[in-house]
C-alpha cells in the first residue's frame, strides 16, 4: 500500500507539472488526461458532451488491462472504441478511488511517464 501511495504521489506530481502547474490534479482530471491522450487531439476545444466522452474513453482505457473492457479499434475520426467484457463490482467510494489510482499508476508506468 505504501508503494502505491508513493507512485500515486509521483503520478500527481508529474501530471500537475506537465498539465496544470500549481494546481494539483485529482483522479477525475487524470482520467480526462488519459482520454485526451488516447484520442490524440489535445489542442482543440471540447464541448461538454465531448468532455464526458473523453472521460469514458479514459475509464475504458484504464480498466482494459484489468479485463473489464476490450479495445475494438478506432473510428474514422480516430476515437477509440471499447466493448464492456465484465461489469465492475459494486465498490464503495474509497474502493473505487483505489481501483482508479492503481489503474492510473499502471497507465503512467506503461507509458513511461513515471518509473
Amino acid at each position: 500500500m505504501e508503494e502505491l501511495k508513493a507512485k500515486w504521489e509521483r503520478v500527481v506530481a508529474v501530471a500537475t507539472e506537465r498539465f496544470s502547474p500549481g494546481d494539483p490534479m485529482d483522479v477525475d482530471s487524470l482520467v480526462f488526461i488519459v482520454g485526451l491522450q488516447e484520442v490524440n487531439q489535445p489542442h482543440r476545444k471540447w464541448n461538454k458532451e465531448e468532455k464526458l466522452d473523453l472521460m469514458h474513453v479514459g475509464i475504458c482505457c484504464l480498466l482494459e488491462p484489468l479485463g473489464y473492457y476490450r479495445f475494438d479499434g478506432r473510428d474514422a475520426d480516430g476515437w477509440p472504441h471499447y466493448t464492456l467484457l465484465e461489469n465492475l463490482p459494486h465498490l464503495k467510494a474509497g474502493q473505487q478511488s483505489l481501483l482508479m489510482k492503481e489503474a492510473l499508476v499502471g497507465y503512467f508506468e506503461e507509458n513511461g511517464w513515471i518509473e
